[in-house]
């Protein structure tokens, strides 16, 4: 079978693509306000939106990436861009707090794909760019990660919140047009069937250990971040009397920081991983204490911004590189159990982190943020001889 080639144009459609589509999953979280004020419902009601949205997501993992290893790509991107673009016009049109959650689920469902990209980016790549063509796949999708906030809470600010999935609805549109002609087609290896093909995540979690500390590294990380983003328009309302743009405009600060993903891709081939999960689990511990003391204070919040969201990519390209060195006939499934284990921990982290707003304010989730970053380091420190 001949191999495609990962030439540099492909590559960089597949970071502008996971990054176009990610975005999906965080255009909420800054109009979460804007939403409450429209259905009446409070503030821990409203945050239903983004949980159901990140567990839509760890199940469109969980059930559709693993048929990267079995099914044509161009296939499952046809099937699901249809039910993505459908459900994110239901959403602008969602009369009821429950259809927008509904709706939310199935665009947090279809928009796993961009998690094709990056094990197709390791595959196509050689040992020695491996480490590259991931991180400039994941700098396109942590840009999308933060930038989809800017986006949209400007856009909610000016059009309203509903203008929002309707115009992420006609970009998807476009989006799949450009990937129909312009990806390579990618002719799986898996023959055997879907139930086999599931059953094998169980068979690869259970023998991998380095896998499965890779999975909870991140997820603690994930929680931790998703516990912030959706608090923070809250405090931005309490604290400052801000509205939905400047919560979405942190975003802008944070791409400051993802823009490093690919410098840590490039040089993770000389330093080991040990010493970069260290110090990106440092820089988190370092991020949740300043966000401790910084609940009103802008400035203090600008810098933790930057430290968590550079610790936060350091710690997730370490981790993928970790996994994809292992188990090349599976990194689709490898990638599908990180990554689901990854947006479960995001999901616990916006249900505790509203939990924490409310009974305890932006101190609570400032010291939840802490003690799930120390929780990284403990396993760490405790369990990292099983990765040498």
């Amino acid at each position: 079978m001949k191999q495609v080639k990962l030439t540099n144009q492909v590559l960089y459609l597949l970071s502008i693509s996971a990054g176009l589509v990610v975005a999906n999953l965080y255009y909420n979280q800054p109009l979460l306000h804007q939403i409450a004020v429209s259905f009446g419902v409070s503030e821990s009601e409203v945050s239903h939106v983004a949980l159901f949205t990140q567990l839509g997501y760890a199940l469109g993992l969980l059930f559709i990436i693993p048929l990267g290893d079995k099914v044509s790509n161009k296939k499952i991107l046809r099937i699901d861009f249809l039910i993505m673009v459908i459900a994110l016009v239901a959403a602008g049109f969602a009369n009821s707090l429950l259809i927008l959650i509904i709706s939310s689920f199935f665009v947090g469902f279809t928009s796993a794909i961009p998690q094709l990209f990056v094990p197709m980016a390791a595959q196509l790549s050689d040992d020695s760019n491996r480490g590259r063509a991931i991180g400039i796949v994941m700098s396109g999708l942590l840009i999308g990660i933060l930038g989809g906030r800017v986006i949209s809470g400007f856009v909610g600010e000016q059009f309203g919140w509903r203008f929002m999935f309707y115009a992420a609805a006609v970009m998807m549109v476009v989006l799949y047009v450009i990937l129909k002609y312009k990806l390579p087609k990618i002719n799986p290896q898996f023959s055997g069937s879907y139930a086999s093909l599931m059953k094998s995540l169980l068979y690869y979690f259970k023998s991998d250990s380095s896998l499965r500390l890779a999975t909870l590294r991140g997820a603690l990380a994930f929680a931790g971040l998703s516990a912030f983003w959706t608090t923070l328009v809250f405090l931005m309302q309490d604290s400052f009397g801000y509205g939905s743009a400047v919560s979405g405009g942190f975003g802008i600060l944070g791409i400051v920081g993802a823009l490093a993903a690919a410098f840590v891709g490039k040089i993770s081939s000389s330093v080991s991983n040990s010493s970069v999960i260290l110090a990106a689990t440092m820089l988190l511990i370092v991020s949740w204490g300043i966000f401790f003391i910084s609940g009103h204070s802008i400035v203090g919040l600008v810098f933790g911004v930057l430290l968590v969201d550079l610790g936060l990519q350091s710690l997730h390209i370490t981790n993928q590189k970790i996994i994809f060195s292992k188990n090349p006939e599976a990194r689709n499934r490898v990638n599908t159990i990180y990554m689901v284990g990854f947006f479960i921990g995001g999901a616990f982290g916006t249900a505790v982190g509203a939990a924490a707003w409310e009974l305890y304010g932006w101190m609570g989730v400032s010291v939840l943020g802490i003690v799930l970053s120390s929780l990284i380091l403990i396993v760490h420190l405790v369990f990292r001889k099983a990765e040498m």
